[in-house]
């Protein structure tokens, strides 16, 4: 039994040794090892800037206080559509400036004071500098459920709906534009097709 147990040991430190000795003896042996890490994002209700110019990324949430009128509020704009995907309303009228329907789906929550809400404060605006504001046109065909038109939304409530906009179909804007009187505008980034 002890030349079983010392043939054994003797094989197995030739084997280490032929280990040992190979490839180069100018390159140092080198060990590698990879670490990798996983990161999960954390939801956030702040919004997120997208890219130098400030715009916010669609369906980024936006506080706005006014602290004069005691009223707090979050903003935001959700989707956009170019044409709208739904049941489509008569075309655009030659002077409302576009010859098919989009639609903005946006959010207004109150988080303190009464705030009356309507579809005036929001546009589209262009690269080139143009812009689109709302026409005023509501009810019979245009595109449901419709963001409303001089609500009155109490705290821990929220309006919420569609805003249609009459817009040249070979044109997209880049941005949806939030602007109530008085008040520093807040943009959205609208994604490329």
């Amino acid at each position: 039994m002890r030349t079983r147990t010392g043939l054994i040991t003797a094989t197995l430190l030739v084997v280490a040794a032929g280990t040992a000795c190979s490839g180069s003896s100018k390159e140092p042996k080198t060990i590698r090892v990879t670490v990798t890490q996983t990161v999960t994002p954390t939801p956030s209700t702040a919004a997120a800037d997208h890219g130098a110019e400030g715009l916010l990324k669609m369906g980024a949430k936006k506080d706005i206080a006014e602290p004069e009128n005691d009223v707090q509020i979050t903003v935001q704009a959700l989707e956009y559509q170019q044409p709208y995907k739904g049941p489509q309303p008569q075309p655009p009228q030659d002077f409302e400036g576009g010859d098919v329907w989009a639609t903005v789906n946006v959010k207004v929550c109150t988080v303190k004071g009464d705030v009356s809400v309507s579809q005036f404060p929001w546009s589209l605006a262009y690269a080139d500098g143009t812009s689109i504001d709302v026409t005023g046109s509501t009810g019979g065909d245009m595109p449901k459920p419709e963001f409303p038109m001089d609500k009155t939304v109490k705290p821990g409530r929220c309006a919420a709906g569609l805003i249609a906009f009459p817009v040249p179909s070979d044109k997209r804007p880049e941005r949806i534009v939030y602007e109530p009187d008085g008040s520093e505008p807040t943009e959205w980034a609208i994604p490329g097709k």
